[in-house]
């Protein structure tokens, strides 16, 4: 199972990828459902919805059947894509494609890592969540303060740490393979998601430092 897991991984992961960028491209063409989904109450509902859903993905996914999976994944991907419009509207889509290729370099640079190496990545996970929570206090804080230089450190402090959980991850997901923790199919959704959240938020973090906004 271990060596055929990764492959439905990266697959399912792309395909995730792929329904949040094509529906974050149309919804940016549409003006009246940019309107109703940023000019309403809807944006917030969305946002819960994406909570709600990575939350139910996370914690049933041992007792999902692999059809309700995949459904709650590409469910997922969907309603991101709701609010990755943003992206498209804020920079040029030259710039949206070079920052793609920058993170898809290192996503894959990490990943690889993480899937050669015969090191024990426990402690490297466990001080990447706590450095995830330390960073997202900060970034609340930083709402009230409004430091542009703040906001620096913070976006290349997010970026590093999914870097990290990139090559943790993926030795996480072989690591479960080779215990058989879970059904195929579903630990290949599972082990998707993971992948999905370290490559945009690498993505958006990058575009944020050298992404060029549209005028």
């Amino acid at each position: 199972m271990e060596n055929k897991i990764m492959p439905k991984v990266f697959g399912w992961m792309f395909v995730g990828l792929f329904v949040t960028f094509l529906t974050g491209y149309f919804v940016s063409t549409q003006e009246q459902m940019l309107a109703t989904i940023f000019g309403t109450g809807w944006f917030f509902g969305i946002i819960i919805a994406e909570f709600v859903l990575v939350i139910f993905l996370s914690t049933r996914i041992r007792k999902m059947q692999p059809v309700t999976a995949k459904i709650a994944f590409l469910l997922y991907s969907f309603v991101s894509g709701l609010t990755f419009s943003t992206v498209f509207i804020t920079y040029e889509m030259e710039s949206v494609m070079f920052v793609f290729l920058i993170a898809a370099v290192i996503f894959g640079i990490f990943a690889v890592l993480g899937s050669v190496t015969q090191k024990d990545l426990t402690k490297l996970g466990n001080f990447l969540l706590m450095a995830l929570i330390g960073v997202i206090i900060c970034v609340i804080v930083n709402l009230f303060l409004n430091s542009s230089s703040f906001d620096l450190i913070l976006s290349i402090a997010i970026l590093l740490i999914f870097i990290g959980f990139t090559a943790y991850d993926v030795k996480k997901i072989k690591e479960y393979a080779s215990l058989n923790a879970l059904a195929e199919d579903n630990l290949a959704i599972y082990g998707a998601l993971e992948l999905y959240l370290d490559f945009i938020n690498i993505f958006l973090e990058l575009l944020q430092l050298f992404g060029k906004q549209d005028n």
